[in-house]
């Protein structure tokens, strides 16, 4: 009997259904884009029954080119964008209000007012996260206090909470399930990620009562069953469920303390397995649970970099320097260095480790000698030296030694940035062939949940490819470089 996975991937900007075998191949995928709603300055939304209505019809156009076929069953795998939270009426199936999206500024008054009544401490210890908008708790507080009702219905025990991932779960339940994961729970700023559950004294300080939370598993966990609206005759199993960053660091099989993955994109999410011990994370970046899986729960360091696909972009479409993302490369392969240019694209100030928002984009070292190869090369060589400013900072709070990188995303087509990162760190660059890394995380747990693998060296035999980028070049030399960017950083942040 052949078994097929569908993986949806929940993100920001759309839905994408995706079909696995249980080898980890990608088979078919669909994407559909949703509403991005901006009813204020700062503040971003998104209709949650949208959302709901385009995961039935990614999988409804994913299944049309599925011959019918008994020798063949399927589950369901689920990761989605994380913080984004959603509050509905239990009894009705109906949000109060639009969902309050993680890039939404609406909760900062609440935040900054808990940061000056000095709650971070004790927040940061219980959560491994900082009291930022970011995340879920303040967009809840936010919705209770304001949208009208809300508070009453609340304290009633009619209304609930969740991430995508559980509004989706309760909604393919047709109710029956209020659940979320380990990992999705561990970005609300209301889950102690040392008990494994939700915090009184959080879920005090944000006013939210516990009514409203969902039952928390594993990520390895069969979290029901699921019709998908009638499109199954039979309930299939909703088995797998992560956040994206997360499903990205399953996905890329990052199983064992130290290993890491990068997701190079428009910025870059840098996220380290630390083992089964939290520890506090280094400034200005955050400790959450990076999964679970096989009884045993693996925490994790991550950070963002605002700008480093971001910064090719640039060059491409503000300075006509290039016509092409690959453009870059080449300029940069002509020359043997950078010729002591060094660029800062701090375009939205600079992000973690060094958290200076007021920091504009420079470019250090210019003479009469300098060319657009040198500017292209330190515009790559940037993005390098960003998330070696995050790996140092991990690695060293954490006292483990970085085993691998491995990488996603469009940039890591880039040989000479590859090569440059492998260099830079001094360990392998490790590029998945496959771009769905949060999917393929989703997978993963699926497989795990079912029991189809019963350790990680299994799934570790299935990864496709082998694309190891070693360092080549003298240790000593690198160093130089690298302690270059840091002056030069250092002269913004004065």
């Amino acid at each position: 009997m052949e078994h097929r996975i569908i993986a949806i991937d929940q993100s920001t900007s759309a839905t994408k259904a995706m079909l696995f075998s249980e080898k980890c191949e990608l088979l078919r995928r669909v994407n559909i884009s949703h509403q991005q709603y901006y009813p204020k300055a700062g503040w971003v939304e998104h209709d949650a029954e949208e959302i709901f209505r385009n995961v039935l019809s990614a999988i409804g156009h994913l299944m049309e080119k599925e011959e019918a076929n008994g020798n063949i069953t399927y589950s369901l795998a689920i990761t989605n964008q994380r913080e984004t939270v959603v509050v509905w009426n239990k009894n009705t199936g109906t949000p109060v209000c639009n969902a309050v999206v993680w890039q939404c500024a609406r909760g900062a008054a609440i935040c900054k007012e808990l940061r000056d009544n000095e709650h971070t401490p004790m927040v940061q210890q219980k959560s491994g996260l900082l009291i930022d908008p970011y995340f879920s708790a303040s967009g809840v507080k936010w919705i209770l206090d304001h949208v009208e009702g809300a508070r009453e219905s609340a304290e009633k025990g009619d209304l609930l909470m969740g991430t995508i991932d559980t509004w989706l779960i309760w909604k393919l339940t047709e109710g029956k399930i209020h659940a979320t994961d380990y990992t999705n729970a561990s970005r609300t700023l209301l889950f102690n990620i040392h008990t494994l559950d939700w915090d009184n004294e959080l879920l005090d300080l944000f006013t939210i009562p516990r009514s409203m939370m969902a039952q928390v598993l594993p990520c390895d966990s069969v979290f029901g069953e699921t019709t998908v609206n009638g499109l199954f005759d039979t309930p299939i199993q909703i088995a797998g469920v992560l956040g994206d960053s997360h499903g990205a660091l399953a996905g890329q099989m990052c199983f064992e303390e130290g290993l890491g993955k990068a997701t190079y994109g428009t910025g870059s999410s840098v996220m380290v397995n630390i083992g089964e011990q939290a520890a506090t994370a280094p400034q200005g970046l955050v400790t959450s649970i990076g999964f679970s899986a096989l009884g045993k729960v693996y925490y994790a360091f991550e950070g963002n970099i605002h700008c480093t696909g971001a910064t090719i972009n640039w060059l491409e479409k503000q300075l006509d320097m290039i016509t092409h993302p690959g453009e870059a490369e080449i300029l940069a392969t002509s020359i043997e260095n950078n010729g002591g240019v060094y660029f800062v694209p701090a375009f939205t100030g600079l992000g973690a480790p060094w958290w200076h928002s007021e920091v504009k984009a420079a470019i250090f070292g210019m003479t009469l000698g300098t060319s657009k190869a040198h500017i292209a090369r330190a515009a790559l060589e940037s993005i390098a030296y960003q998330v070696k400013d995050l790996v140092s900072a991990m690695t060293q709070q954490a006292g483990i030694t970085l085993k691998e990188l491995r990488a996603d995303g469009g940039p890591t087509k880039n040989k000479f940035l590859m090569q440059f990162q492998a260099d830079l760190l001094g360990v392998p660059i490790n590029c998945l062939d496959i771009e769905e890394a949060s999917a393929l995380g989703a997978v993963v747990m699926n497989g795990l949940a079912r029991k189809v693998w019963n350790c990680f060296q299994d799934i570790t035999a299935l990864r496709s490819g082998d694309n190891r980028m070693l360092p080549a070049t003298e240790e000593g030399k690198m160093e130089l470089l690298y302690k270059e960017w840091q002056k030069t950083v250092k002269q913004l942040i004065k």
